[in-house]
């Protein structure tokens, strides 16, 4: 998902500025192709999900894609112990059983990888005293620094009202309100999208953007707007017409000719099947041989060619590390 209101800009002020003149360049050139603001959640792996033929796709949803592969290299008895050694990462509680929730847990935080890997290239640009925690003083210190002594800069761009923004983001994301993020709390302020109390402001976020004329609706041409400009072309690409019937069949679910904020979190977030959940689901179902409803160490690592196969995760670098996830 590359998408452009998911992406925070979390850079040197030099490479932000370079960033913002990319994106008016973007905004200034004809689109060639539809700018997408919905976020849907990733397969859990481009393979066949039939275990009658290989557990590869399981391999991927329990390990990520990249990881599964380094497993090729392990022999059976090794890819026992290191999953036996990535148990006790799974079982948050440390009550000496994986739950259906914390597979699932487990499984979305795999498949999310590059959002953590994000956060961990960053976190040392922000955390100026090193203390493990990145206050928001630091991060606009960081972000901004003497551009916010400047409220009228020749760039045109208004720094204190990006601030601004950034600052209500930053707050929800700081769960006890003091003002200072650990790293899930940062994680959520760089990436809302991935956490469902952060929807509200991605939602609020979007129609800031879209909502040109401020009453606090996205319409038909501010939404078609967003997507395309005429740029003086008198015919619209097929795919403009098709969101204009998008928007009035299905966008507009109460036919009053706007989106308001729940029919735009409909919209950019939508409820997809959850994958992560069947898959967790399904590993348990075949692995949980007393049918207590959870699994044991040893309940996983006598079916770790489900899990992991004689070739099966990046726990011949992720073990290694001890560190991985």
């Amino acid at each position: 998902m590359a998408n452009a209101r998911f992406i925070r800009v979390v850079m040197s002020i030099p490479q932000f500025l370079v960033y913002l003149f990319l994106c008016v360049v973007c905004i200034l050139s004809k689109p060639t192709e539809k700018k997408d603001r919905v976020h849907h959640d990733p397969q859990l792996s481009d393979k066949v999900h039939d275990d009658a033929q290989n557990f590869d796709y399981d391999h991927d949803a329990f390990l990520g894609a990249d990881e599964a592969k380094t497993f090729d290299q392990l022999t059976p008895e090794e890819s026992k112990e290191r999953l036996g050694m990535i148990v006790g990462k799974i079982d948050t509680d440390k009550d000496g059983f994986v739950t259906e929730g914390e597979l699932k847990a487990w499984i979305k935080k795999a498949q999310k990888k590059y959002v953590y890997d994000n956060v961990e290239r960053q976190w040392q640009e922000f955390d100026m005293n090193q203390d493990g925690l990145i206050s928001w003083d630091e991060y606009r210190n960081v972000t901004y620094g003497t551009y916010l002594d400047d409220p009228d800069p020749d760039d045109g761009f208004n720094y204190k009202q990006m601030m601004t923004r950034d600052e209500r983001r930053f707050k929800m994301a700081d769960k006890d309100g003091d003002l200072i993020a650990t790293k899930e709390e940062f994680t959520a302020f760089l990436h809302p999208e991935e956490y469902d109390y952060m929807k509200d402001i991605v939602v609020q976020e979007t129609m800031e953007d879209i909502d040109k004329n401020g009453d606090g609706f996205i319409d038909l041409e501010e939404y078609i707007g967003d997507m395309y400009s005429h740029d003086g072309d008198a015919d619209e690409p097929e795919w403009v017409k098709t969101e204009r019937e998008q928007f009035v069949e299905f966008r507009d679910k109460n036919r009053d000719g706007k989106m308001d904020k729940e029919e735009t979190k409909d919209w950019i977030l939508p409820s997809d099947y959850d994958h992560a959940e069947a898959e967790a689901r399904h590993l348990v179902y075949e692995s949980d041989q007393n049918k207590d409803g959870k699994l044991t160490k040893e309940e996983i690592v006598d079916k770790y060619d489900l899990f992991v196969g004689s070739q099966a995760t990046d726990f011949g670098e992720a073990l290694v590390r001890h560190d991985e996830f």
